[in-house]
């Protein structure tokens, strides 16, 4: 038999999908505050948040005549006919929050709008609502929740401990006052303050809290110059590389104001960082996407953690161009600082050109000729790994293997995408054998391995042979097991394409262990500076590690 539910129980279902725990509660009641115009919104917790839980602003307020309709499920200010859902611009919409929080909760709303000498007051519980009181109050909204799903147990029983819930809460808070600098957000856990976070002019003075003081240190600014070809607005700050963590938790993204899971624009952040950031390690940092409204539909979640855009793989191609530009021009300036160029340009405009020019042309033997072009002397080469060098003023180590790496790789990228395929013919065709499963892994790249210059041809049953090697490479050992082991591990994110260069590079080239002489060093150099990103090889190891006098001092107890 089909039952019409009575609207307690209707309440309640829709509020298990909005309400999930105390963090639900101050999200719902903190995106009003913002929307109300607030430039002060304080949240007070009691067990955290599990007790009581009270948001207090100074917006625009609510009208007495409204507040018995503020409480009402579908009753909103921010929508008036269907055609509005195409064009939200503010953070609620629906006219849920109040209704499902009053479902599960005994509230209270206190509210004096601007232009009132006296505030009113409502409370609400599951479908019951008292009659508006007169109160006195300050301008703004005081919104009171007691007794989190005292009418749920089974749901009251899953929440985690107090502590826990406040850890949940401050994240949260302290994330989504990033996108709200000029508003001054705070923070009280049983009679105590946790935290302020005062109004600011940028984000960039919240990143501390959010990040840590010295991850803080290390996030530099987008540049937005690509963003500039869409319609929309992109700024932010991502870290640098070789900082890192061992998850996405920290990749937080803004969507006109909205604070909303990763997941959104996840490829772009590891695509724009291909060949920047270690395999397993991920970046982090704060992207502000502003778009039309129309470009941005949010009513595709019940707790709207998400939207769908509606040019969404433009969207997304245009952040990771961003972010990899954003790199690739703090990496010329990282080996800028770290090299001390001979002819000191007038500008950066004349110093990439100036490395440009170094780029064409091919580097001479004789040492005299190459060492003065990276302003460094070539000193010695430590356990056949490393090249030790100077500028007069400072310690150079260059890991050979990566320094190498990187520059293979971006010849290889660069032929590749001009389709002039570098290979030259061996002489001696490299024969080799593989195990069933290794076949399928490696007829998988064998095109992107021919559009970067090694050619591998089927030799018979499971069997191949190299029959031409990227140029310049010649008859280096090329490691096909060592090869093969690194492309099935490799990010799944980052393009195919990019992966299988980045892993031929690596094993085609120099290696640690590998005897250079004093030309072949100085000419490793050379070629490193005229690289796109010299301070990196494509797995996202470091190619260069300056160590200025003061570092030395410190050794020698100075």
């Amino acid at each position: 038999m089909i039952h019409v539910l009575d609207p307690a129980t209707v309440g309640q279902i829709a509020a298990g999908e909005i309400i999930e725990r105390p963090l639900s509660v101050v999200k719902e009641l903190v995106e009003n505050s913002v929307d109300a115009g607030a430039t002060r919104v304080t949240v007070t917790l009691e067990e955290g948040g599990i007790a009581a839980i009270e948001v207090a602003d100074d917006g625009g307020g609510i009208e007495p005549s409204d507040l018995a309709l503020a409480v009402r499920r579908h009753a909103t200010s921010k929508l008036s006919r269907a055609t509005d859902l195409e064009s939200i611009s503010t953070l609620g919409f629906r006219g849920e929050g109040l209704a499902s929080i009053a479902a599960v909760s005994r509230v209270e709303i206190l509210s004096r709008g601007i232009e009132s000498d006296v505030g009113a007051r409502v409370t609400a519980h599951a479908e019951e609502v008292s009659g508006i009181e007169k109160a006195a109050a300050p301008v703004g909204t005081i919104v009171r929740a007691r007794e989190l799903f005292g009418n749920v147990p089974v749901r009251r029983e899953y929440l985690k401990s107090p502590a826990a819930e406040l850890t949940r809460i401050s994240g949260w808070l302290s994330t989504f006052a990033l996108g709200y600098p000029r508003v001054t957000f705070a923070l009280r856990h049983d009679g105590k303050e946790v935290w302020v976070m005062p109004a600011v002019d940028d984000e960039k003075a919240r990143l501390a809290m959010v990040f840590g003081k010295a991850a803080a240190q290390s996030l530099i600014p987008i540049d937005n110059e690509v963003a500039r070809s869409m319609h929309g607005s992109l700024t932010g700050f991502i870290s640098t590389p070789g900082n890192d963590r061992a998850d996405r938790r920290m990749q937080i993204l803004f969507v006109n104001g909205r604070l909303l899971r990763s997941t959104l624009l996840a490829g772009a952040w590891s695509a724009g960082y291909a060949t920047f950031a270690m395999t397993g390690r991920q970046p982090y940092g704060v992207l502000f996407l502003q778009l039309p409204p129309d470009h941005v539909d949010p009513n595709i979640h019940p707790t709207k953690s998400d939207v769908r855009l509606r040019f969404g793989h433009q969207v997304a191609d245009t952040v990771k161009r961003a972010i990899a530009v954003t790199l690739r021009n703090h990496a010329a300036k990282r080996f800028g600082d770290s090299v001390t160029v001979s002819a000191a340009p007038e500008s950066i405009d004349a110093s990439l050109a100036h490395l440009q020019t170094l780029f064409e042309r091919v580097p001479a033997d004789d040492p005299s000729e190459t060492g003065a072009q990276s302003g460094l002397r070539v000193l010695a080469q430590i356990d056949r790994t490393y090249i030790l060098a100077t500028d007069g003023s400072a310690i150079v180590l260059v890991d050979q293997h990566a320094a190498h790496e990187r520059i293979a790789y971006e010849r290889i990228v660069a032929a590749a995408n001009a389709a002039t395929a570098p290979a030259e013919p061996l002489l001696v065709p490299f024969a080799f054998e593989l195990s069933g499963d290794r076949v399928a892994a490696l007829e998988r790249v064998l095109e992107p391995l021919r559009e970067g210059g090694l050619e591998i041809e089927n030799f018979g049953d499971r069997s191949y042979r190299i029959v031409a090697t990227p140029a310049g490479y010649g008859a280096r050992a090329f490691d096909v097991s060592g090869f093969l082991d690194d492309v099935n591990e490799g990010a799944r994110e980052r393009d195919v394409r990019e992966r299988v260069w980045a892993s031929l590079a690596c094993h085609s080239v120099t290696r640690a262990g590998e005897r250079l002489d004093l030309s072949e060093m100085t000419t490793l150099l050379d070629r490193l500076q005229v690289c796109e990103n010299p301070m990196h090889c494509p797995h996202g190891r470091p190619t260069i590690v300056r160590i200025e006098p003061g570092g030395i001092a410190r050794l020698f107890k100075r």
